[in-house]
């Protein structure tokens, strides 16, 4: 392997040649041979987004030269486009401040910034990193990728999601079926109007999220090392910020108190919550579809799902609800995910919280794992989600609990005696209740319908 000698405060090491990063990264690369998770590449685009906006606020104040500001946006714009994803090597579990892929970034771009540029040398230090930290930049990039991550991909999916649901609550608005509490016979409802409690779910995620992600607006940026702005323009937070604002069209904008910025990772915390709020709310349908598309013969079979797949190895013509498992499996991830992110942002010991590269890798795994499962649950299984009618029919009949209809007329006493005598006789609940004597058949044709029974609006009769 070819290499070069690069040279850093602690001496001298070899770096492959074919390479952009510097004797930092080379440090961290080999010191840090842990696992196989490597810094989201999310991350790394908001990185190069900060790194351009610093210049440009840099520049603004006079610090940096129009031709080193130049050369650094020009290598940032190449990071963004995704032109050089193999110079972001390193380990999530490295310094708990990220400075290591503070400093990888800072390197890349001040090697190719110096390709670019003869004129003028671009340090990483003094010219990439000018007037930050790694303390105020990790964080900051965090809120980059997360929020952006959200909302460029998490929250359209669930926006697809509601709209799909919304069809199907139309759709099926007056197909009765039988409800279903504590996993036994309940009251009769329509199956639009069990729709619609999973299309209220997902609003209300919706809502949560969009919310909760306005708290991670604010950027650390500005309070480099403990919060305080050491060697950062008093100003130097702000035009970051607007310049950020300015690159990706979100409204980002400077933490009023950059201690809190470091050391807490609570907005982050919060909007975590309500995405495990979605996984929790995701998980709940997937069953729900799943165990009423049990059978074919052997289940509840209220529903039809589309056969994406052989189902077994062994049994022939088996077909499974794999969209559910795997969702299911996504969901109980990202709820795990929660307790990593929450723990670990309690650990802001003094002035900084070192547990940054995991809180951000779990966060953006959350989202992208819900955005993707989300959306192969809605093209693969939700679109093609059929009610069977027929089945459907038949259960409401069989039900027991269709005798709640006949509590205000004769009373719950009498009621549970016609439930009980038909559980027991095995008969019909028409039959028993007739053998009682305590309704007449026009009485009971009138009172047990179950159509009158699931208290649709006058206007959805």
């Amino acid at each position: 392997m070819n290499v070069r000698i690069e040279k850093d405060t602690m001496g001298t090491i070899e770096v492959p040649a074919d390479h952009l990063w510097g004797a930092q990264t080379q440090r961290s690369f080999e010191n840090f041979k842990i696992g196989d998770e490597k810094m989201p590449v999310a991350l790394i685009i908001a990185f190069a987004e900060l790194k351009k906006a610093a210049s440009v606020a840099n520049y603004q104040l006079g610090k940096l030269s129009q031709v080193k500001q130049a050369a650094i946006a020009t290598a940032c714009d190449e990071i963004i486009a995704g032109k050089w994803p193999h110079e972001f090597p390193l380990s999530v579990w490295q310094t708990g401040s990220g400075t290591q892929t503070n400093m990888n970034m800072n390197e890349v771009i001040a090697f190719r910034a110096n390709l670019l540029i003869t004129e003028e040398n671009v340090h990483p230090n003094d010219d990439v990193n000018m007037s930050q930290s790694s303390n105020d930049t990790f964080p900051t990039a965090m809120h980059i990728a997360a929020y952006r991550q959200i909302h460029a991909h998490l929250l359209p999916i669930v926006k697809e999601m509601t709209v799909i649901l919304t069809q199907k609550k139309t759709k099926y608005q007056h197909l009765v079926k039988i409800g279903r509490t504590h996993l036994q016979d309940a009251t009769p409802l329509t199956f639009g109007q069990e729709i619609s409690g999973w299309e209220a779910m997902m609003n209300a995620s919706f809502a949560q999220i969009e919310q909760s992600a306005q708290t991670i607006l604010e950027l650390a940026i500005g309070g480099t090392a403990v919060g305080t702005g050491l060697n950062a323009d008093p100003r130097f937070g702000d035009l970051v910020a607007t310049q950020l604002a300015e690159q990706t069209g979100y409204p980002f904008i400077s933490a009023a108190n950059k201690f809190h910025a470091l050391t807490s990772h609570d907005a982050l915390v919060y909007t975590h919550g309500a995405i495990k709020g979605l996984a929790a709310n995701a998980m709940k349908i997937a069953n729900d579809i799943r165990f009423l598309a049990s059978g074919p013969r052997s289940g509840f079979g209220e529903l039809s799902i589309p056969a994406n797949e052989p189902g077994s190895s062994i049994m022939p013509g088996k077909v499974n609800p794999t969209q559910s498992e795997a969702l299911t499996m996504v969901a109980v991830q990202v709820m795990g995910n929660d307790a990593t992110v929450g723990i670990a942002a309690s650990q802001g010991n003094f002035e900084l919280n070192v547990y940054k590269p995991v809180i951000i890798y779990n966060v953006l795994q959350s989202v992208g794992l819900l955005a993707d499962a989300l959306d192969s649950f809605n093209r693969h299984c939700l679109i093609g989600l059929e009610a069977l009618p027929e089945r459907m029919n038949e259960l409401v009949e069989q039900s027991l609990m269709l005798v709640t209809a006949l509590n205000p007329y004769i009373g719950y006493e009498k009621a549970a005696e016609i439930a009980k005598k038909a559980f027991a006789d095995n008969s019909s609940l028409r039959a028993a209740a007739l053998a009682t004597g305590y309704v007449t058949e026009t009485q009971y044709n009138e009172w047990i319908d179950p159509l009158k029974m699931v208290n649709l609006p006058e206007d959805d009769k």
